[in-house]
């Protein structure tokens, strides 16, 4: 009876999951009548996975239930969480259903608990922008994932090179292991390929921390032409200047417990706080709201249509905080 449950905000990472599930189990020759995928926001495909997963593979391999964004770990529906309960007995040993959801799983729910009773459970969780340790986590899992050998120098460059970005981490990782054929990728080949220095949203706010409006556009457009989606530099940002506001109010009331202030702030790992204090340090809490200001009006403008390079300069130009 496997029951696959796959969460978190690393899409690409999930998908490379369900990917080699299905390729190690489904033969090819039967693939279309055991492999189903569906999707869970619709009530009625939601109950069809769990009929669908009751039954037998027919011929050769395996039969795979693939339900996108799974409604059984978050608010599941009363109509579908007695028919889930009902149906986790009743899957045959070589049917897998496999639930795939972008967010963590309810721990208070019933559905989850019981899933979690004999489900194997995964979790793909994108590190933060600041997170240095996980990004290296990031590329070292996706590495074995898909079978390369990495140098330290790689991996450390890799992390620096691509940050949390999933996707592009693992179309790199095969563009790096063909150039160094069957040899580990090094960090000369990533310095070659990759390059050695990233554009992040974590520069970006160093660069408006210190003032430097100069280099916080070119990043701004380095940034937009590899791509990254402008709302979501504008989230990214906005999280970190947050943190870094609560982090100044909080000091100023006396506060110095980095327990305290990390969860105030919303930040999962306490000792983030040290390297934020001594990166306002001298810095008001009025530059961090005059800052939130400015991404709350480039945030409208391009919801509104704007090109992204006129959005950040007319957002970051027309009030520049002093």
């Amino acid at each position: 009876m496997p029951i696959h449950l796959y969460w978190g905000d690393d899409e690409a990472g999930r998908q490379r999951a369900v990917d080699a599930l299905i390729t190690a189990v489904v033969e090819s020759s039967w693939q279309s009548i055991n492999l189903t995928r569906l999707d869970g926001n619709d009530g009625a495909q939601a109950a069809q996975a769990l009929s669908e997963a009751r039954t037998p593979p027919l011929g050769g391999g395996h039969r795979v239930v693939v339900l996108q964004r799974s409604p059984f770990c978050s608010a599941c529906p009363a109509d579908l969480a007695g028919p889930l309960e009902e149906s986790l007995g009743l899957i045959p040993e070589h049917t897998h259903l496999v639930l795939v959801s972008p967010g963590k799983p309810d721990a208070r729910l019933r559905t989850t608990k019981s899933l979690r009773a004999v489900a194997e459970e995964q979790s793909f969780a994108l590190p933060a922008v600041w997170d240095g340790s996980g990004q290296l986590d990031l590329v070292r899992r996706t590495a074995q994932g898909l079978g390369h050998a990495l140098t330290p120098e790689a991996l450390e460059a890799l992390a620096e090179a691509i940050g949390s970005d999933s996707a592009r981490l693992a179309s790199e990782l095969e563009k790096l292991a063909l150039y160094c054929c069957q040899r580990p990728i090094d960090g000369a080949a990533v310095a070659a390929l990759v390059g050695s220095q990233a554009t992040t949203s974590l520069q970006l706010g160093d660069a408006l921390l210190r003032g430097d409006l100069g280099e916080a556009i070119a990043l701004l457009d380095h940034l937009v032409t590899a791509g990254e989606p402008p709302l979501r530099i504008v989230a990214a940002l906005t999280s970190q200047i947050r943190g870094w506001l609560w982090v100044s109010l909080l000091e100023a009331q006396g506060e110095q417990d980095v327990a305290v202030i990390a969860r105030a702030a919303g930040i999962g790992n306490p000792k983030r706080i040290y390297v934020m204090r001594k990166q306002i340090r001298g810095r008001p809490a009025q530059l961090f709201l005059a800052l939130l200001g400015q991404l709350l009006e480039i945030e409208a403008s391009l919801k509104l249509g704007a090109k992204p390079g006129d959005a950040f300069r007319d957002g970051l130009l027309a009030a520049a905080p002093r």
